[in-house]
């Protein structure tokens, strides 16, 4: 189709294959065709082990779409998925699979590390908290769909602590409480990087992640004054299908304002006539 094609003429897309933890991992980055240095965004897939994986096709559209932004865009399949070698923990170690693109990108001529972004959908919103929570090297972040509190999400879905939580996460029925909470962001949302602008985006019709991991978070973060842009889809499902373009242009002019064009914070103090 069209917008596939317009991507492949303006931007290079690779599979690529790296070392974190000793492990082999998958994943993708697409470049920019024209000479220049582009700032980064990083793009942390949703779904777990092979449901939600990056494959070419979607890698094309997605991570080549936000590269013709101008930028250079990379993905993890994280461990255990996508070929990945290893098991994933659903927030535990494979955080370190994001970590380790990183040094990856420093060895790309064209990317401007000094000017990085990420962007996580569902539990790629949940990974982007957690490395928000680890590192302050990121100018803006963005999330979709993002679970922000793991314990509440099992009476509504149960199914996900039975197929997910407990099959992934390291010796789950014992510290049970723990482990949810270290990969909820609601229970440390103080100890967010302060300094990285937060962009949350969610459909009010979301089954997947219920529409109040969004709302009670923006409640938190309003009260600690930490920068945050929210965009509240009426009647939206889980992947904002109904809005996609308007999403799509809300991320891109987010990532430019802050990343690409480096703007400063703003000022959270109540102000103005």
């Amino acid at each position: 189709d069209n917008a596939i094609s317009e991507i492949q003429s303006t931007t290079d897309i690779f599979s690529i294959t790296y070392f974190s933890d000793s492990l082999k991992i998958n994943g993708y980055l697409a470049i920019p065709k024209q000479e220049g240095n582009y700032p980064v965004i990083i793009f942390n897939r949703g779904g777990n082990r092979d449901f939600g994986a990056l494959q070419d096709r979607r890698a094309l559209s997605l991570l080549g779409g936000m590269a013709s932004w101008g930028y250079v865009v990379v993905a993890s399949n994280y461990r255990g998925g996508g070929g990945s070698e290893g098991m994933e923990e659903f927030g535990g170690s494979d955080l370190n699979d994001i970590l380790n693109l990183i040094p990856l990108l420093a060895n790309e001529p064209k990317a401007d590390t000094s000017r990085m972004g990420v962007y996580g959908f569902s539990r790629g919103g949940m990974m982007t908290y957690l490395l928000l929570r680890k590192s302050c090297q990121f100018k803006a972040a963005v999330v979709g769909g993002g679970p922000t509190d793991l314990l509440k999400w099992i009476p509504k879905r149960p199914e996900m602590e039975t197929y997910v939580y407990a099959e992934l996460i390291p010796d789950y029925h014992n510290n049970k409480e723990v482990e949810l909470k270290k990969r909820s962001a609601i229970y440390w949302a103080d100890e967010l990087c302060p300094t990285t602008p937060l962009m949350i985006l969610h459909g009010s019709a979301d089954w997947r992640v219920a529409p109040e991991n969004a709302l009670e978070l923006l409640v938190k973060l309003f009260e600690l004054k930490h920068p945050v842009r929210f965009l509240f889809l009426e009647g939206a499902q889980h992947s904002l299908a109904e809005f996609r373009q308007e999403a799509r242009n809300s991320i891109r002019s987010f990532f430019d304002h802050y990343v690409k064009n480096e703007n400063p914070l703003p000022d959270m103090e109540l102000h103005g006539r």
